[in-house]
């Protein structure tokens, strides 16, 4: 069994995108799993559909009015480097109407289902192939694996929805008692889930470089230094699955098959720029192509 697993990494996405454009496309690999977490998630859909197309022009067209009904920062250019800033009205009228979280996303979610129409979910539900969506549940500190062939249409999107909700700048979502956050959060990369159900061949589109690099600019205010801190805590997390799935691979007999970043895309993943997505998607697409040209080339 194939699967194809994508982490999370915000507007990064579109990287992993055009790397699975090649995979698919070009290589015609035929994956019967596909695994998501936060930006991953609103990926694997489309992908197991074969509608490459349809979300690349989603991915490419996206800003960040497209994502926050209520936009917790600024976003600043200063000597060519985008930084940002707390946007202080927006967060206190957000608190006032008792919201827990800094901003919104509610305009993802709409996105989302704007994307994902109920023709697709039933033609993905009564396929073969199996999407399966990581989300974090605060209430109970762990990480729940939801798939598309138990849940309807309406539920389904909203799993996608909270998995890419990356608290405490986007929407908290309180589900069947409990409390939801982006899936990042536990599992950024479920390689060890995929092989868990069967999958004896990986593709792994991770959103980060496979070696440390310099990637954070000095912080500049609290929202950036908190920004900061999430970013490192979830490299560790990422860090820590691949480290599992390596461990979970070799003792089940299965294979990994890595695709990193091969430079630093951004310092700051919340920030969704079209000019900037629809060059990763490219990036990612040339990136995949080259990689497995070089891997051909081992091989002769």
């Amino acid at each position: 069994m194939k699967a194809l697993v994508i982490s999370g990494g915000g507007s990064k996405g579109a990287f992993a995108g055009g790397v699975a454009q090649y995979l698919i496309e070009e290589l015609k690999r035929d994956y019967d799993l596909f695994l998501g977490t936060s930006t991953g998630s609103l990926l694997v859909s489309h992908l197991a559909l074969g509608e490459v197309q349809k979300i690349k022009k989603v991915y490419t067209s996206v800003d960040n009015d497209s994502i926050f009904s209520v936009c917790p920062f600024k976003i600043k250019e200063k000597y060519g480097v985008q930084q940002i800033s707390i946007n202080h009205i927006n967060v206190i009228r957000n608190f006032i109407r008792g919201s827990k979280t800094f901003g919104e996303s509610h305009n993802l979610r709409k996105l989302i289902r704007k994307s994902i129409t109920q023709e697709d979910f039933e033609r993905l539900k009564n396929s073969n192939k199996e999407v399966v969506i990581a989300v974090s549940n605060l209430s109970y500190s762990q990480v729940e694996y939801k798939s598309i062939k138990d849940y309807d249409y309406d539920e389904f999107c909203d799993w996608v929805w909270m998995s890419s909700n990356y608290t405490p700048f986007m929407t908290l979502v309180r589900k069947d008692g409990c409390e939801y956050v982006d899936g990042g959060l536990g599992s950024m990369v479920p390689i060890e889930e995929a092989i868990k159900r069967g999958a004896t061949e990986v593709d792994a589109i991770i959103l980060q470089t496979e070696m440390t690099q310099f990637n954070r600019l000095p912080s500049k205010n609290p929202f950036s230094l908190l920004t900061a801190m999430f970013n490192f805590m979830i490299d560790r997390i990422e860090y820590q699955n691949i480290k599992i799935g390596k461990f979970v691979a070799s003792n089940n007999d299965a294979i990994i098959n890595f695709y990193y970043t091969p430079t630093v895309l951004t310092t700051n993943s919340l920030i969704f720029d079209e000019a900037k997505m629809t060059e990763w998607w490219q990036r990612g697409f040339e990136f995949a192509k080259f990689k497995n040209k070089e891997v051909s080339q081992l091989e002769i």
